[in-house]
């Protein structure tokens, strides 16, 4: 990242607006499934495709500690994992078609590659690169809190 191609926050990331896209189109899909299944496997699908975005979120937050947020840009990609596997279960139980997840896997295939992206260019995303000590802006900590002469 560098120049003015800097995030002001996870929403802007092109990976967690695809993973918004791929999260709405199992639920679409997943809105035909058998009853029976809304328990299992429809539920299992459907959360593990929005957990995906939710742990781009997450990783944003713990962006400052390279360690953290390959810790949770690795969890996006487990998550995103299971989606392909609960797609491909779909598909084994006849729930679902080729031409009805081809788009759906191809959308996964390529968060999967810019999740490695992210991955191997963790350092690039910290907002903080060595911990320093600042004083604060406002006073000291006294300031926050109320006199105890009641």
């Amino acid at each position: 990242m560098g120049g003015n191609n800097f995030a002001r926050g996870f929403q802007e990331l092109v990976v967690y607006r695809k993973s918004r896209e791929m999260a709405g189109g199992i639920f679409a899909l997943s809105r035909a499934f058998p009853r029976e299944e809304l328990y299992a496997l429809t539920d299992q699908l459907r959360r593990s495709s929005r957990s995906v975005g939710a742990q781009i979120a997450e990783a944003w937050a713990k962006r400052r500690y390279p360690a953290h947020f390959i810790s949770k840009l690795t969890d996006s990609d487990g998550e995103r994992n299971e989606t392909v596997h609960w797609l491909g279960v779909a598909a084994d139980c006849g729930y679902v078609s080729g031409s009805d997840t081809a788009s759906l896997y191809s959308l996964l295939d390529e968060i999967g590659r810019m999740l490695r992206r992210m991955i191997e260019s963790a350092d690039d995303f910290s907002v903080v690169p060595s911990v320093r000590e600042e004083p604060m802006p406002y006073g000291s900590l006294s300031d926050f809190f109320v006199p105890d002469t009641l």
